[in-house]
């Protein structure tokens, strides 16, 4: 599935609350994502991260919404498709 070439971040990630932010905590799972967009996608993917509120947001707006057994903190994605 191509993402949207004509959009800057057809990748955005769920952001980390500020409290998460300020403990240090990590999301290696979005080094995951990074690396399975960038293997399928030329050039390379710019993701944002986007603030939770917004991103729950843009979710209710969401064309197809997949439920996976992913269970990382923060591994929430929203992928914008572009056309082949």
């Amino acid at each position: 599935m191509p993402l949207d070439a004509y959009d800057d971040h057809p990748v955005q990630l769920m952001d980390m609350t500020d409290s998460d932010k300020a403990k240090g905590f990590e999301v290696p799972i979005w080094e995951e994502y990074s690396k399975i967009c960038n293997k399928h996608q030329q050039p390379s993917v710019d993701m944002k991260l986007v603030e939770r509120f917004q991103f729950y947001e843009k979710a209710k707006k969401a064309y197809a919404i997949i439920h996976t057994g992913e269970t990382a903190a923060y591994a929430n994605i929203l992928l914008k498709r572009g056309v082949c």
